[in-house]
């Protein structure tokens, strides 16, 4: 099980903020084979019946809808979404209905597993071509829901809420743990792909409340939502907001770990796998083992390739490893 490590730092405000145990941790660390300053931290099996970073920000918000009496769920992502995955899964575990706009995004074989799995777990699913076009349709499903009585709450794409957050908080937390056990040094920076963001505003927060100098660098991989280092601090901080109201007792005017988003490994844009991501993976799943799908992990890939290669000169480096490990679908809770 994955020590409560909100509860025992913010007994207060974790009291007040419901929260369901969804996977189990810490999640594995291990030096990249070959470079001494590079170290992994594998995500992709945090979770029982879908793995990745999706699963623990799940932790908090499925949580929270439930203690609200939510019965429906609407949400966004690309017609390759892990989020919409996850989503789908544990909130239909949970007895919940679950309706996924789903962005197109070019077909491969890795979308089309995705997809497959969401309908799969019995989530309804309404593709759309464009960005406005899913406000309009999430709209729709809501209002459609709420006329039936289903009780339906919108849950933001990726998950990536304040509330969403605390699940990169507390993650966060379990590193800080790992490098007091000697399980690494502390990392110099933190390198991870950025969709929606709520992932690196969960570690720019967690990060500096657990005293970590590290640097969250966070490698681009959607542009079809403005998602840049402006909109991932103003995460973070409402994030800490939320804390705050609920009891704990941060500082004011809490830090934030310094922040980077780059955009070098993007490419065309979202969605669109690159020669670089491609070949990345290929060189993750040799010295790693793990797998990175084409568009969003293998360019975080490309990433820590190129800064591997460059020796990493200023301290350790830390890649975080957001994705499912892709493994044959889980029994249900």
């Amino acid at each position: 099980m994955t020590p409560p490590y909100l509860h025992v730092r913010y007994p207060t405000a974790a009291a007040r903020l419901p929260f369901r145990q969804l996977g189990s941790g810490p999640t594995p660390v291990r030096r990249l084979a070959g470079s001494p300053q590079v170290w992994v931290k594998d995500d992709s099996g945090y979770g029982t019946i879908y793995g990745g970073n999706k699963v623990r920000k799940l932790e908090w918000t499925l949580a929270d809808l439930l203690e609200r009496g939510r019965r429906t769920v609407v949400t966004a992502g690309g017609t390759g979404s892990h989020h919409a995955v996850a989503v789908a899964r544990y909130a239909t575990a949970a007895d919940l209905r679950v309706s996924i706009v789903a962005l197109e995004q070019p077909y491969d074989d890795h979308v089309a597993g995705q997809l497959a799995a969401v309908l799969a777990a019995g989530a309804r699913v309404r593709r759309v071509r464009t960005v406005p076009g899913g406000y309009v349709a999430a709209a729709s499903l809501l209002a459609e829901a709420a006329v039936k009585g289903q009780r339906p709450a919108l849950l933001p794409i990726g998950g990536s809420s304040p509330r969403g957050c605390l699940g990169y908080v507390e993650a966060a937390f379990e590193l800080a743990a790992q490098v007091a056990e000697d399980e690494l040094p502390v990392p110099r920076r933190v390198l991870l792909p950025v969709g929606s963001g709520g992932t690196a505003a969960g570690l720019a927060l967690g990060l500096a409340l657990a005293g970590l100098p590290t640097e969250v660098v966070g490698v681009l991989v959607n542009d079809r939502t403005p998602m840049g280092q402006t909109q991932v601090r103003r995460l973070a901080t409402a994030a800490a907001r939320l804390l705050r109201r609920a009891g704990a007792a941060l500082p004011d005017g809490t830090p934030l770990a310094p922040l980077t988003v780059r955009r070098d490994w993007l490419g065309p844009g979202y969605g669109v796998a690159t020669a670089d991501s491609a070949s990345a993976a290929a060189w993750l799943a040799e010295h790693t083992g793990l797998v990175a799908e084409p568009v969003y992990t293998a360019k975080a890939a490309a990433a820590l390739r190129a800064l591997a290669a460059d020796g990493t000169p200023d301290g350790p480096l830390l890649y975080w490893h957001t994705a499912d490990r892709g493994a044959a679908p889980r029994s249900r809770l």
